[in-house]
């Protein structure tokens, strides 16, 4: 996961943390099918095949889109068209195509997006044969087998390919360097600094600590999360959950060597209800932005690279420096950027992990040709074709610097999103100047021992057994929970209402299949 949280992203990158949302009306389904581009066809004598990617179109895509498609027809016979979908919307609208049965070749998807409903509707392509075939050896050569195997599903199959970068990616945030020069001594080093930092800059700079749009994870953590302190001391567990938009629900620390779960909702959990607290906090006082229940996430990394915020949303996938620091020196001469972990133990910490991949590229089950989606997935495993689709056209877009390295000299290397399609371990190349401080926590995030196997690495509940219970404390959630999280509403009055309407959509019977399904895992290891 890494995990998780997001987005958090998210990112998300802002961000590759989405949000669930339900499959909508048959009605919208039909107008999504009927008004999507790029499903299978011909184009000009060729077939040409659809993607859905998240995020906005990147600059100068037509011209890198038409050299890519040129070299895909010469090795492969075909043509690709995605189609981007704003990161706000992705969630939803990509479960409604796959609901709409529309033929489209693959999607990025994983467990905090929408996987566990893909898989359930039968909308995926089970991998395990194809890779096994010996046809995609580009693939399966810059993909290690520990990475499909850490993503299987609980009926065995593989369901996604991992676009991964790292063993696993730590949520965190990114920093105005300027500013950490300026009011936290060159260094952020705990969460205590991290907050005098956000407090100084406030009310000296009138700009806000931190940006984000709206998410759980900023503030109860997967082990981190942006605003929560308990999590940069001890990032010693993860929570559990049918899905990552419904309830999240605490595990006990003793579980492994009890076999007993015991998972109780996360407002059962003292350090979650603190950050509840702290957060509404920060909403009154200005530290973070009054709009994340609606921020859009291209608004909010624009305020930030804009210099209209102290810090914002990072993960440590080797992103932090690249999208941000070109328009930040641009709108503020002599800023730079910096990633921040707060980590009370500094590189000594090993936090929790699952290793399940946060982007997942997965195979439309209804596509005409699922195996073309096989074919594209091998093709951008080759190095010359990853680092064209992925940083454009050599000498225009980018330029090598050694053998792992690219100096961006046009607008467009770094803006496709890769984690969506073509990110591989072995292939990808490190932005020519990337911050010291990222390069130090990005280098760390991709040694596995580094972090510590959760007692519930595997573990993927089967949500059949309480669909309808599921879907309703997922509403109660989007209503009473988000505004908690947000730290829009007072903590006593928003947990109130979250309590009473998860208690009448189902929380009990949730929580003890949860519980069976955990108890039985702990139970088979």
């Amino acid at each position: 996961m890494a995990q998780l949280i997001d987005a958090a992203g998210l990112s998300s990158s802002l961000s590759r943390r989405g949000f669930l949302a339900g499959t909508g009306a048959l009605f919208a389904a039909a107008t999504l099918s009927a008004c999507a581009p790029g499903g299978g066809g011909t184009s000009g004598g060729s077939t040409t095949y659809g993607l859905l990617l998240p995020g906005d179109v990147p600059t100068q895509w037509d011209r890198v889109h038409a050299a890519v498609n040129t070299k895909l027809k010469a090795d492969l016979g075909f043509e690709f068209n995605p189609e981007f979908i704003n990161w706000k919307n992705y969630g939803s609208q990509s479960l409604l195509k796959f609901t709409a049965q529309e033929d489209f070749q693959t999607a990025l998807s994983a467990r905090w997006l929408n996987i566990a409903q893909l898989i359930e509707s039968g909308a995926l392509q089970p991998l395990d044969d194809a890779l096994a075939s010996g046809k995609y050896t580009n693939l399966t050569a810059s993909v290690d087998q520990s990475a499909f195997d850490a993503n299987r599903w609980p009926d065995g199959s593989v369901y996604g390919v991992p676009a991964v970068n790292s063993a696993a990616r730590i949520h965190h945030l990114i920093a105005r360097g300027d500013l950490v020069d300026k009011y936290a001594s060159g260094g952020i080093e705990n969460f205590d600094q991290l907050e005098k930092f956000w407090y100084d800059v406030q009310q000296k700079e009138g700009l806000p600590g931190y940006v984000n749009r709206n998410s759980p994870f900023d503030v109860l953590g997967a082990p981190t999360g942006a605003l929560y302190a308990q999590g940069w001391e001890t990032p010693d567990f993860l929570p559990l959950y049918f899905s990552s938009d419904s309830l999240l629900f605490v595990p006990s620390r003793d579980a492994a060597s009890t076999g007993s779960a015991d998972a109780v909702p996360f407002w059962e959990y003292e350090p979650y209800v603190e950050s509840l607290h702290r957060v509404r906090r920060y909403f009154e006082d200005g530290i973070i932005n009054a709009d994340r229940l609606n921020a859009d996430p291209s608004t909010i990394k624009a305020l930030f690279d804009g210099g209209g915020a102290a810090t914002c949303w990072g993960i440590t996938d080797g992103g932090d420096t690249s999208s941000h620091l070109d328009l930040l020196e641009k709108a503020v001469p002599g800023a730079s950027v910096v990633s921040v972990l707060p980590f009370r133990d500094g590189l000594a910490t090993k936090p929790n992990q699952t290793f399940q991949a946060d982007n997942l590229v997965v195979v439309n089950a209804a596509a005409a040709d699922a195996d073309a989606a096989l074919q594209l997935l091998d093709w951008v495993s080759v190095k010359e074709n990853h680092d064209l689709l992925q940083y454009g056209e050599e000498g225009t877009d980018w330029k090598a610097v050694g053998d792992d390295a690219y100096e961006p000299i046009g607008e467009y290397a770094g803006g496709f999103p890769g984690y969506a399609l073509s990110w591989r371990i072995p292939l990808e190349r490190k932005y020519s100047r990337m911050s010291e401080s990222e390069t130090m926590w990005f280098d760390w995030s991709k040694d596995y021992g580094n972090f510590t196997l959760d007692p519930f690495a595997s573990f993927i509940p089967d949500l059949s057994a309480v669909e309808t219970e599921h879907a309703q404390i997922t509403a109660a959630v989007t209503e009473f929970g988000n505004p908690l999280f947000a730290g829009a509403v007072p903590v006593e009055e928003g947990l109130d209402k979250l309590k009473k309407a998860v208690d009448r959509a189902g929380l009990t019977k949730v929580q003890e299949e949860l519980n069976k399904q955990a108890d039985a895992y702990l139970a088979s290891k």
